[in-house]
């Protein structure tokens, strides 16, 4: 029997596509979630393309994936994404969205979590995924020790927002 290892209770991860620059412009360009990913500047429609594009080249080359998160209904509730891979280490960075409020909390980040883990595992053959979150985070990081990854360090000031400085967690889940 074939395992689908992208799908997990009531979600299947699956690659860009053309259709999705809509919905990346959304996403990349909201300006609420800036702050968790790091984000300074809008995207354009034109950068997301060559995004879109290039998203279709191996992980071993790009070090990254980002993978759309669709319920049982076909439609994309968010996104996942792989960066810093790192084949020689066995580990990978790992960063999640779900976009809209009322798909939060409804199961689609945990079972997308598991489901990236078991890729990671079986597939690109990872030995270990880390997330960076800020310490004021609560639902990240617990939603993420929800799915088996432990708080193993803390960074010090590390993220200058408008509010001042916060710590970042670095939180590791051994595959």
């Amino acid at each position: 029997m074939k395992t689908d290892y992208l799908k997990y209770g009531k979600v299947r991860l699956r690659p860009l596509e053309p259709e999705d620059i809509n919905l990346l412009y959304e996403w990349e360009n909201n300006t609420e979630v800036w702050e968790v990913s790091n984000t300074k500047t809008p995207f354009s429609k034109q950068v997301l393309t060559q995004y879109i594009m290039d998203s279709a080249y191996d992980i071993y080359s790009t070090k990254q994936l980002r993978l759309i998160i669709e319920g049982v209904d076909q439609n994309a509730v968010g996104a996942i994404d792989l960066f810093d891979f790192d084949p020689y280490h066995q580990r990978a960075g790992i960063g999640i969205l779900v976009h809209k409020n009322e798909d939060r909390r409804q199961g689609f980040a945990s079972d997308a979590l598991f489901a990236i883990s078991n890729y990671s595992l079986n597939v690109l053959g990872l030995y270990q995924l880390y997330a960076n979150i800020s310490e004021d985070n609560e639902t990240s990081i617990s939603l993420f020790e929800k799915c088996g990854f432990m708080i193993t360090a803390k960074k010090t000031g590390w993220l200058k927002t408008p509010a001042g400085w916060k710590n970042e967690l670095i939180l590791q889940k051994f595959l």
